[in-house]
């Protein structure tokens, strides 16, 4: 027998008050969240809700639809040179989410499973059913009512959304009504917890050192695979009305982009940064250069500061000769 079931995570800012949920059908299903988390958390957190409340089972295999690559790849095909490092990636930086990894992989031991990748919002009855609990969860933390939890999967023993997690260090652990709240030690920071944000400039001053800091760092993690896998960092991260001048001379606007990168993920590329440089006092441009196996290539951003985060709004790249 095959248990099929979707899993979603939602988060309203990103972060912000988040939630997470599986569903199968009406009467199997969970949720629960956090009043402070990012959607990969509460991506990762329905995965590993889900093979806990199915662990009584073993026998059955676990068919388990995502919208986020992000998850898909981490389990399948990040977690084993994770470990072999140590849980670093190939740059020697700390893997993000790396508690709520650890606790994945210890539930896959002896399961058989297989992940698909379904497209977010696009009318997939499971996707849809999972999504609107995880944001009915993330609704309930922000407005500090108690979320609607669900029955779980029947037979499940010890399963609760109380499963010891660790969210940012401004997240309390209370993903049950009746949980109490607890301090949890401070983890890695995913793209956009704990970089620097500014509340918008004074008038007449332009950007300083830091906000050019945080657009270049913001820039390489758009590079990284992780984050270019995941649909939800990337529709957070790429202003609403950004273009893009593709290396072949083709515009794309953002739904687009969005959608190619997540299909398409991997990418391994050496970043030089040329020059950046403030064009107002909500816009900065930084061009660099990257260096790949197909070749080099110049590269042109504009960020714009919107309701004091930094989004893309432009990117041009053209191949070096």
């Amino acid at each position: 027998m095959t248990i099929t079931a979707a899993a979603d995570g939602s988060a309203l800012g990103n972060p912000g008050p988040a939630g997470w949920a599986w569903y199968v059908d009406d009467d199997r299903w969970h949720a629960g969240g956090w009043p402070h988390g990012t959607n990969n958390q509460g991506e990762l957190m329905a995965v590993l809700d889900l093979f806990r409340s199915t662990a009584h089972v073993p026998e059955e295999h676990l068919r388990i639809l995502c919208d986020s690559q992000y998850v898909i790849n981490c389990v399948t095909k990040w977690m084993p040179g994770w470990k072999r490092r140590g849980w670093k990636k190939a740059d020697g930086k700390p893997v993000l989410n790396v508690d709520l990894l650890r606790q994945i992989d210890q539930e896959l031991v002896g399961r058989s499973y297989t992940f698909e990748w379904v497209k977010g919002h696009a009318g997939h009855s499971l996707n849809e059913a999972a999504d609107e609990r995880a944001r009915a969860c993330a609704t309930a933390y922000q407005a500090g009512v108690a979320p609607v939890e669900g029955p779980g999967f029947e037979g499940a023993v010890g399963v609760s959304a109380e499963a010891p997690v660790h969210v940012p260090s401004r997240t309390r652990a209370a993903t049950a009504p009746a949980a109490v709240a607890q301090e949890v030690e401070p983890v890695q920071a995913d793209l956009f917890s704990e970089l620097p944000v500014t509340e918008g400039p004074v008038e007449g001053t332009f950007p300083g050192q830091l906000d050019l800091d945080a657009v270049v760092e913001l820039e390489q993690e758009l590079l990284d695979p992780e984050t270019r896998a995941d649909f939800g960092q990337l529709a957070y991260l790429l202003h609403p009305e950004y273009r893009e001048i593709g290396q072949s001379g083709r515009l794309w606007d953002r739904d687009e982009t969005v959608d190619a990168l997540v299909q398409n993920p991997e990418l391994s590329v050496a970043f030089e940064l040329l020059d950046a440089t403030p064009l107002g006092p909500d816009v900065i441009q930084i061009v660099y250069r990257t260096e790949s196996a197909e070749g080099s290539s110049l590269r042109s951003s504009l960020w714009q500061r919107t309701e004091g985060r930094w989004r893309l709004r432009f990117h041009q790249g053209t191949p070096e000769a």
